[in-house]
């Protein structure tokens, strides 16, 4: 069985990450024949990738607008103050918004950059005037609304 030392990852390692990334339901043995080992050794570099932390975890892909959250706007978000205290409690108010998907520590002209999915634009309007603006520490807001996804997964081909 081949040891991989040091916390790193090699050519198989990173296309068994590609493929998952691709397909999280793949079997073991699908996996081993995409990869060129047997099922036993592509098991333990599963279980050493799950181990080590390059997998955290694995989810459904879920159909956006089939549930009418197919509206997409990014935000930038300015605060009033950088302070570690400031941050800190924007930080946890922004984890309790569920139509934010993502929030992003920037370095740059503004501080944060939020992916917001919504039903619609009122929705959204409804969210940030509501919910964003009020959030601890915001000065000012600037939005930008996807017209299309062309890309939303990582490892890919």
């Amino acid at each position: 069985m081949e040891t991989i030392k040091d916390n790193t990852i090699d050519r198989i390692d990173r296309n068994i990450l590609r493929l998952l990334s691709l397909d999280g339901r793949m079997s073991v043995t699908d996996l081993a024949d995409k990869v060129g080992l047997s099922k036993s050794p592509c098991q333990v570099r599963l279980k050493r990738l799950q181990a080590d932390g390059y997998i955290l975890g694995f989810r459904a892909v879920l159909n956006d607008a089939k549930l009418g959250r197919n509206h997409v706007a990014f935000t930038e978000v300015k605060l009033e103050t950088t302070t570690e205290r400031a941050l800190d409690a924007f930080n946890k108010a922004v984890l309790a918004i569920p139509e934010i998907e993502q929030c992003h520590l920037i370095a740059g002209s503004f501080d944060y950059l939020l992916k917001v999915r919504t039903k619609d634009i009122n929705v959204y309007r409804q969210v940030l005037g509501e919910q964003i603006s009020t959030l601890p520490h915001v000065a000012h807001t600037s939005t930008f609304v996807a017209m299309q996804s062309v890309k939303e997964t990582g490892l890919e081909d």
